[in-house]
């Protein structure tokens, strides 16, 4: 026979209500579901393949610890926590103004096997790869790339400015190699630009 107090602890449970926060395997699921997001994500900020699978399972493991994050708020925080981490691999940092033509070409290296939207960030300076995902794809304030990457705000929007020339001169260099020497144009501008958001885009395409 049950003792009364088994008796209680079984009707508590039975109204126990499920946590508001997510748990290990919440983030589980989530990583399994937007694996491929999550590591495009990881492809674009560090720009080598190798380096995004680490920051990929090292934000998996890091999130499937448990965190005081409302369910609702699961994804944005497995997305923060792979910007994070990639930030700690990478450690971009301002050079207060145009990088070398070796970085570009170290860059470019390595984007040469990727379709161009994705060359066009790839190939980006580190810095200037950073601010343009975090600022343009995913929509994050300049303040709080400024706080995440540890440098003003003046930086993030002179960094943006810089990925964007540099962007626009990449699409038009592959849309007409031989105009490679004409004015800078802005991917604003750029037809291809409205493509590059509705490929990358979370706002376009549910990232």
């Amino acid at each position: 026979m049950r003792t009364e107090m088994e008796m209680v602890g079984a009707r508590q449970l039975g109204r126990q209500e499920p946590t508001p926060y997510a748990t290990g395997a919440d983030f589980c699921r989530i990583f399994e579901d937007d694996l491929n997001r999550l590591y495009l994500l990881s492809f674009l900020l560090t720009g080598d393949r190798s380096l995004a699978e680490k920051c990929l399972v090292s934000g998996l493991d890091d999130s499937a610890k448990g965190n005081s994050v409302f369910k609702e708020w699961a994804r944005s925080w497995a997305r923060r926590t792979i910007i994070q981490k990639a930030i700690r691999m990478i450690r971009p940092r301002s050079s207060g103004n145009r990088t070398s033509s070796s970085t570009f070409n170290r860059g470019a290296a390595r984007a040469t096997t990727e379709p161009a939207e994705i060359a066009n960030i790839v190939e980006l300076p580190a810095f200037e790869r950073f601010v343009f995902v975090m600022s343009v794809l995913e929509r994050q304030s300049d303040m709080e790339c400024s706080l995440l990457l540890d440098c003003t705000r003046s930086e993030v929007i002179a960094a943006r400015t810089r990925a964007l020339q540099q962007i626009g001169r990449s699409a038009a260099l592959r849309r007409n190699p031989e105009e490679g020497s004409s004015d800078e144009p802005e991917l604003q501008n750029d037809p291809g630009a409205d493509r590059l958001h509705a490929v990358l885009s979370p706002a376009a395409s549910a990232w």
